[in-house]
């Protein structure tokens, strides 16, 4: 995903002088050629990343478009705040990349994971969420929302399905279509629940979008209201998403997710995936239990 987010950053910098690619020193080396030859819309802060947001936040003011780019945790956690006040609190709008979710960077321990993100920016008004599921997907996603005149987080990983699908923001895809119950599949979980479900008779949805919440087409795409979601951040993130589209029914949702605890040990992104129960074996077994 990283590759397309500079590719698509790059053509969109040339073409547009209003926008500006803003740094907190990730990701420079793959930006070095668009520094050179727009050195104006590249602007580095260094590690200031509350800086960074702030000073993204005045060209917002000045007209200007900023796409800001950082590792989840120092892009989100480190700078609740100013996205909070600086950008959602003004009614500015800006373009917000983060790259490492939710363990990707996972030799280099837990000050850099960031399983939080979604759930911390859900807590916010007036930020979209996007979790694409491969590079094309956030390509179109991104192009798509530009110029929307919102505030946007898009989530990269490293992990990614197989193939990707034309996505809309703001909508989720209906995959198929099952009478015994609901799995939602977020971003590059989708390739486990489909595999993870094949042969239980369930509807599989797939989100890209998390905010704004797609509630319309989960309502139409569930009969019977036994849900099972899949979340590649905290489990329980977009629980209160999902029950808030079945106001005045009894609803179950289960779910597998990255457990809210520190997570102490090294290792590479699958060896956490499959330690936290988040591959497809497990999921399987999960579905199982709950749909037969």
């Amino acid at each position: 995903m990283r590759k397309s987010f500079t590719a698509a950053i790059c053509e969109a910098v040339e073409n547009d002088e209003r926008l500006r690619l803003i740094l907190g020193d990730i990701g420079v080396y793959g930006f070095k050629e668009l520094a050179e030859t727009r050195p104006q819309s590249v602007i580095n802060i260094g590690i200031l990343e509350q800086a960074m947001i702030s000073v993204a936040a005045g060209m917002a003011m000045d007209g200007r478009i900023p796409i800001v780019h950082s590792i989840a945790p120092f892009l989100v956690e480190r700078c609740l705040e100013q996205l909070k006040v600086d950008f959602a609190y003004q009614g500015l709008s800006g373009k917000f990349v983060s790259v490492g979710a939710s363990f990707d960077y996972a030799a280099l321990g837990c000050t850099h994971h960031c399983p939080s993100d979604v759930g911390t920016l859900l807590g916010v008004p007036g930020i979209d969420i996007v979790v694409p599921g491969t590079g094309d997907e956030f390509e179109s996603l991104f192009r798509s929302s530009l110029y929307d005149g919102r505030n946007t987080y898009y989530r990269l990983s490293e992990l990614s399905n197989s193939s990707s699908l034309p996505v809309t923001h703001g909508k989720a895809n209906l995959i198929r279509r099952g009478r015994q119950g609901t799995v939602i599949a977020i971003g590059p979980t989708l390739d486990i629940a489909l595999e993870a479900s094949e042969g239980i008779d369930v509807s599989v949805i797939y989100l890209t979008t998390i905010a704004p919440f797609d509630s319309e087409t989960l309502r139409l795409a569930t009969d019977a209201l036994s849900i099972y979601v899949l979340e590649p951040f905290y489990q329980g993130s977009i629980y209160h998403c999902v029950s808030q589209a079945f106001r005045r029914k009894k609803i179950s949702i289960q779910g597998r997710g990255v457990p809210r605890q520190f997570l102490e040990n090294y290792g590479t992104r699958d060896e956490h995936m499959k330690s936290l129960g988040m591959d497809t074996q497990t999921v399987r077994a999960d579905l199982e239990n709950v749909f037969l």
